[in-house]
């Protein structure tokens, strides 16, 4: 019974954190001149376009999933270099959960003097999970490990040799990932990073 309350409370914040960031990717391959993730109906904040039921449903169970990742065809990009733009839609999806932390930072500021007034205080225990979860979101991706966002990040600042020597690796990134997630390791580096990040919002909006 716990688990269920929790996973209700967690759920909008998972649905509005993976939507978002999935958005953000195909907007930003959008604006460069790749029409790819619009002819997939992908530039929606309805969440069931970008939700890939597998992966959300160990979300909730094993607290590890993922979404459905947008396609992108980069030799479509306009004025721009392929590994440039690629860095740049793959920015977007963290850049936008920080976004979506800080706003619901914002509303926790807002709401807070209300906080006595039932409908109000259930808001804001939605808002915390909300603001996590759009952390870890954002930190989780940015690790430099193909197929994560960072990994194409970090392509974008090395050279055409060194960028192809590191997509060289996606093979085995997912393995290496789970090994990661599995071992701990990985709560290790990004719980840090994500406290980090909060403690900036919170000094930025409190």
């Amino acid at each position: 019974m716990d688990w269920i309350i929790q996973t209700l409370f967690w759920l909008p914040g998972i649905l509005i954190g993976l939507t978002f960031h999935e958005f953000a990717h195909g907007k930003a391959a959008d604006y460069l001149g790749d029409s790819t993730p619009y002819n997939q109906g992908r530039l929606t904040l309805n969440p069931l376009p970008h939700i890939d039921w597998v992966g959300f449903i160990m979300l909730l169970i094993f607290k590890f999933g993922w979404a459905k990742p947008v396609l992108v065809n980069p030799h479509n990009f306009r004025n721009v270099s392929i590994k440039k733009g690629m860095m740049l839609v793959s920015i977007a999806g963290p850049a936008m959960n920080i976004f979506v932390a800080l706003v619901g930072m914002l509303l926790t500021r807002i709401l807070l003097p209300f906080y006595q007034v039932e409908t109000v205080s259930m808001f804001i225990q939605l808002l915390e999970p909300l603001i996590l979860i759009n952390l870890i979101l954002a930190v989780f991706n940015l690790i430099p490990l193909p197929p994560l966002d960072g990994s194409k990040i970090l392509a974008g600042f090395l050279s055409d040799a060194g960028a192809n020597t590191l997509y060289s690796l996606e093979q085995y990134g997912p393995l290496i990932l789970l090994l990661l997630i599995f071992t701990g390791a990985v709560g290790a580096i990004i719980w840090p990073i994500v406290e980090f990040l909060y403690s900036i919002l919170y000094f930025i909006v409190f």
